[in-house]
């Protein structure tokens, strides 16, 4: 992940162009629509295309279970860094690219709490 989780360049798309992602805002979600997540709020543009907004949404139960699993808390930076990761692969692969707002699955939220993990945290072999 960027040094800077809050302004960070993403791709290449499979259109060949780097996107310039900047944060926005971190909220839960229970506030704002009623749903047990957090949310995160990205800005993106890249050459020849209207800037675009992406919300990308956090389950709690998957955050606290991957939180568990990598022996780490769950955090407002921690968040960010993990919908970032995520805005990454979209952009890369081009995957829900026409969603404004995007739910990670608890898949994916405990693939990047791994890859954010310092080496030796967590619960290895599980």
């Amino acid at each position: 992940m960027a040094d800077n989780p809050r302004e960070f360049e993403a791709g290449p798309d499979p259109f060949g162009r780097r996107w310039s992602v900047r944060f926005e805002w971190l909220q839960n979600a229970i506030s704002i629509r009623h749903a047990d997540m957090v949310d995160v709020k990205f800005r993106l543009s890249t050459a020849g295309e209207p800037e675009q907004e992406k919300v990308i949404a956090l389950s709690h139960p998957h955050l606290f279970a991957a939180a568990e699993k990598v022996g780490g808390a769950v955090s407002d930076a921690w968040c960010m860094r993990l919908a970032g990761l995520h805005l990454r692969r979209m952009v890369e692969s081009f995957e829900d690219m026409e969603k404004t707002l995007v739910t990670v699955s608890g898949a994916h939220i405990e693939e990047y709490a791994r890859e954010l993990a310092p080496a030796g945290a967590g619960a290895a072999g599980r």
